[in-house]
């Protein structure tokens, strides 16, 4: 009987199955109504939606692949491409007698689209 055995087949593969990843199912329907919050209006993102590039808001926990799979379901269109930025919150002063507040943190998707796509809201 031995305690220690030299054998590394049998350890290397139990290591490669547990680091292999899940993909996240593209058919996902409960998951990926909730992954587009809302589009992201604001000046710069209007300007940038002239060329292809769309900004969403997405939950903290959305990944690029549920949000190019949700893109694909209710737009219709295929991106191109998927950003995902964090934005950190932020002090503001208040004109209370508190003073200073915090603005939420917020987070967006910047989708590319192919030269001819567009996405209507």
């Amino acid at each position: 009987m031995a305690l220690f055995s030299n054998d590394t087949k049998t350890k290397n593969t139990k290591k490669a199955a547990t680091r292999a990843k899940q993909p996240v199912h593209p058919k996902d329907d409960g998951r990926l109504a909730n992954v587009l919050v809302a589009p992201w209006l604001s000046e710069k993102a209007l300007i940038a939606s002239g060329s292809g590039v769309y900004v969403f808001q997405i939950p903290a926990d959305a990944t690029k692949l549920e949000v190019a799979a949700a893109i694909e379901k209710f737009y219709e269109v295929t991106p191109r491409k998927v950003n995902v930025t964090h934005l950190p919150a932020k002090t503001v002063t208040l004109r209370t007698r508190r003073g200073v507040g915090t603005k939420a943190r917020r987070h967006k998707a910047y989708v590319y689209l192919a030269k001819g796509d567009t996405i209507a809201f």
